[in-house]
């Protein structure tokens, strides 16, 4: 199993300034989480062969060598940028104009580049092939064959683009094209220890043989019944896709 907790949830709405978004949006800025490493280290003791992975080393190179690990668990942000619509201002060309789309807006087309996590390394920003981003497109990537689960537990992570005929793009079609049998994923911003609170919850039914999907239903139901959590904000923002049964070796 893989445990990863980078210390950051919630986000601020980036500008639309496309020549600093890919890959490295400057404009996107991410505040200290202090209830990821809480949550792993809480699931962590609940899990056999786990590989825990915390603040410094949360790095995106770490989540790329990930062989499908049976439970991979991620506890970071999650972002998603609408899509943006700016092109390259026409050209002037003889008595013509035309627009010609900017190349960086070409890249942003594909919705895979424009929802990710944010790992060591994003605040401050680096250079090289550790820029703290990983993107659905790389994460679609992932060696995740025989995940039988795959949690991410950040903001934003469930919602993408809608291609007709294509479904949603985001990081859910991501981890289903790397391999992985079911996610959980979240649709808005979550608070940081009610998730913690709702994910050990969840653990602790799916490792009780309760499918993934149900699992997930009793835990919401649980915290609905708990004082100080009962509001949805605290636990109707993560879903199950993909396989709902439990878990079998």
């Amino acid at each position: 199993m893989r445990l990863v907790a980078n210390n950051k949830r919630g986000h601020k709405k980036p500008t639309r300034d496309l020549g600093s978004f890919l890959f490295a949006p400057e404009n996107l800025t991410f505040g200290a989480l202090s209830g990821t490493k809480a949550e792993v280290e809480a699931i962590a003791p609940m899990l056999s062969k786990v590989t825990l992975l915390t603040e410094s080393n949360a790095t995106e190179n770490a989540i790329k060598q990930v062989n499908a690990p049976e439970i991979l668990h991620i506890a970071t942000h999650g972002f998603f940028l609408e899509d943006l619509e700016e092109v390259a201002p026409p050209i002037l060309v003889g008595n013509f104009h035309t627009d010609i789309p900017n190349r960086e807006t070409n890249k942003l087309e594909n919705p895979l580049l424009r929802s990710g996590i944010a790992l060591a390394g994003f605040n401050p920003r680096q250079s090289g092939d550790e820029d703290g981003v990983m993107t659905a497109l790389e994460i679609a990537n992932l060696s995740l064959g025989g995940t039988k689960l795959v949690v991410l537990s950040a903001c934003d992570t469930g919602v993408g683009d809608v291609n007709v005929g294509e479904g949603v793009y985001g990081l859910r079609r991501a981890l289903a094209l790397a391999g992985s049998e079911s996610q959980v994923i979240s649709l808005w911003q979550v608070d940081d220890f009610g998730t913690k609170d709702l994910m050990v919850k969840y653990y602790q039914r799916v490792l009780n043989n309760e499918g993934r999907s149900e699992a997930l239903r009793q835990t919401q139901l649980e915290m609905l019944g708990t004082e100080g959590y009962q509001h949805p904000y605290y636990w109707a923002s993560f879903i199950p896709s993909g396989d709902w049964r439990e878990m079998r070796d």
